[in-house]
Parts: structure tokens; C-alpha cells; sequence
């Protein structure tokens, strides 16, 4: 049986509208997180949320200095 697997041409052509997408998206999910520490009384969440948006800030940082390198 032979396999005629060939690799996708590599199309980097949208790649820095993918990655402000991802920004964007980003930010939406650490104002979801934000609004949502209203809703908890424990430390625990309230730090894990913390932590999670840290993550998410240094993700975007990440993704910015990826579209300078793109455009």
C-alpha cells in the first residue's frame, strides 16, 4: 500500500491577522475572568484567575512580538 502524503504548502500569508485575532480573543477572556471574580468568595479562584490572566498577558505579549516579526 503506498501513501502519497504530502506536506501543505507552508502559507504564512494571514498569519499576523490570525495572531491580532487571538489578541482580541485574549482580551476578551481576561475581562470574562475579571467579571467573574465577582462571583467567588474564595482565594483560591480569585488567585488562580490571577494567575491565569498573568498568563494571558504574557500570551499576548508573545503574540505581538510574533506580528512584528511577521510584518
Amino acid at each position: 500500500m503506498t501513501y502519497n502524503n504530502k506536506p501543505k504548502p507552508d502559507d504564512r500569508s494571514d498569519n499576523a491577522e490570525k495572531l491580532q485575532a487571538m489578541i482580541h480573543d485574549t482580551l476578551e477572556n481576561i475581562e470574562a475572568a475579571e467579571d467573574s471574580k465577582a462571583f467567588t468568595d474564595s482565594e483560591t479562584q480569585l488567585q488562580q484567575i490571577d494567575a491565569k490572566n498573568e498568563r494571558r498577558r504574557e500570551s499576548i505579549e508573545s503574540y505581538r512580538a510574533e506580528i512584528k516579526d511577521e510584518v
